[in-house]
């Protein structure tokens, strides 16, 4: 393990070439570096940073969003270097993701909102109330037609429409899905992370307060129990699919879960479980080359201004 990088500032020159985002869609951010290059096995963010979603563009710059006021850092996952790219609105920035266009969607927690923020400059292009309901928009998943938000205390699902030239939907586009069939709404932590099954057909939903992994027909919201052979999936956080596999990072279990799906989600199989010294309560996980990126929430550890974090490189 290469020792922790302590970054605050660097060079505008340094930052310009950190930030630049390739034309390639997101989902190449899992393969190869480009021009190759070894990656960091631990990157510090600042301290109080307080972390949870990250998302990694085809250039290797890790976007990491702000549960204490809603910043968005990026850090260079070849030096470790980074810097805070756009001040948060001072409510908490949950899961996000990169699309091609280097655009971050970002979910906004209990302020019941998204936004979608310029990587390049950090300027907010759109923001929008999801729901004046009970609300913690918590994580989100970049499909072909839009963008899918969860919302862990209630049992809906957000989506916004992006046209394929890329423009973004106006408020009056944003579609509620309400989750019915085997979903059975808790009182705690529900709907948690988001991913699409394999066939790219349907999504996959975790439910944290019952372990319970579920496949969501996003056309009508019903949700069907997805099949491991009794495979629990306790504390059950972000989710990441990668061909037929998925990732399911386990929070206060320090656990990555790797499961092998079926190309429609209606059933998979535990092959691995994940784990690190260095983990302490991730929350999220992201891809870049053949390794897995996961920041440390520390929920477990009382949040102060000077409290550390980090994010975590392991090879599944």
């Amino acid at each position: 393990m290469s020792g922790r990088i302590v970054a605050r500032t660097f060079a505008a020159v340094a930052l310009a070439g950190l930030l630049a985002v390739s034309a390639a869609g997101a989902a190449y951010a899992a393969s190869s570096p480009p021009g190759g290059g070894a990656v960091e096995d631990l990157i510090e963010l600042p301290d109080g940073f307080r972390p949870e979603g990250i998302a990694i563009d085809p250039r290797g710059t890790a976007y990491l969003g702000s549960l204490a006021d809603g910043d968005i850092y990026a850090a260079d996952l070849r030096t470790g270097q980074g810097e805070v790219i756009s001040e948060g609105p001072g409510t908490p920035s949950v899961g996000l993701k990169i699309d091609q266009h280097g655009r971050l969607f970002v979910s906004g927690g209990p302020s019941g909102t998204a936004r979608v923020v310029d990587s390049a400059t950090g300027d907010v292009l759109a923001d929008y109330q999801l729901t004046e309901g009970p609300a913690f928009i918590n994580d989100v998943v970049l499909t072909r037609d839009g963008a899918w938000f969860t919302n862990s205390f209630a049992a809906e699902l957000y989506f916004l429409p992006v046209a394929p030239s890329g423009t973004l939907p106006d408020a009056s586009e944003i579609v509620t899905l309400s989750l019915t069939g085997d979903w059975v709404q808790q009182p705690d932590f529900n709907a948690n992370g988001i991913a699409e099954t394999p066939d790219r057909q349907s999504l996959l939903v975790i439910q944290s307060a019952t372990a319970t992994l579920f496949r969501v027909d996003p056309a009508t919201g019903e949700a069907t129990t997805v099949d491991l052979g009794g495979t629990a999936l306790p504390n059950g956080d972000g989710l990441l699919v990668i061909g037929g596999t998925l990732y399911v990072v386990q929070n206060f279990s320090n656990t990555v879960a790797v499961v092998r799906l079926a190309a429609d989600g209606t059933s998979g199989t535990l092959v691995d479980q994940l784990t690190s010294p260095e983990f302490d309560v991730p929350t999220t996980v992201a891809a870049y080359g053949s390794s897995l990126f996961l920041p440390n929430a520390r929920f477990s550890t009382p949040p102060t201004p000077d409290t550390e974090y980090d994010v975590v490189r392991i090879d599944p």
